[in-house]
């Protein structure tokens, strides 16, 4: 089960497209609804911060893009509660599909991740992102 659906969390993001929430806000990766996304600005360095209330133990995730809206490399970084971090990087493909990517080893008491979405497939460096699940 998405560890998101049963957990409070809080999000952050690099940017917004056009600044527009009601529309490409970041709240639509979490939605399950297919037809609604976060795109990000133009830019380099786009990121997504996930803080949540309890710590959970992570296996893997899955993430969803618009093809020729994705990113080459996704670094992760799993802080835990004991100021500990793990940083791990995954290669998506640029399609449409979701993608799952199971971690090496389960990381426990994770209570931050992050995503640097490195070299995105967008000649703009937007990133449009349908869906992001986390397992434990």
């Amino acid at each position: 089960m998405n560890i998101l659906e049963t957990q409070k969390f809080k999000c952050t993001v690099s940017s917004t497209l056009n600044k527009d929430t009601k529309q490409y806000g970041k709240k639509f990766m979490f939605d399950n609804q297919e037809d609604t996304c976060w795109s990000s600005s133009q830019g380099d360095n786009q990121f997504i911060t996930i803080q949540m209330e309890e710590p959970q133990s992570i296996s893997s995730f899955n993430v969803q893009f618009q093809g020729g809206f994705a990113t080459a490399e996704i670094s992760v970084i799993l802080d835990d509660n004991k100021g500990g971090s793990e940083k791990l990087d995954f290669y998506p493909e640029d399609i449409n599909a979701v993608q799952s990517f199971t971690l090496k080893n389960t990381v426990k008491d994770v209570v931050k991740i992050q995503l640097m979405l490195n070299k995105t497939t967008d000649f703009f460096g937007r990133i449009i992102i349908y869906k992001l699940e986390f397992f434990n």
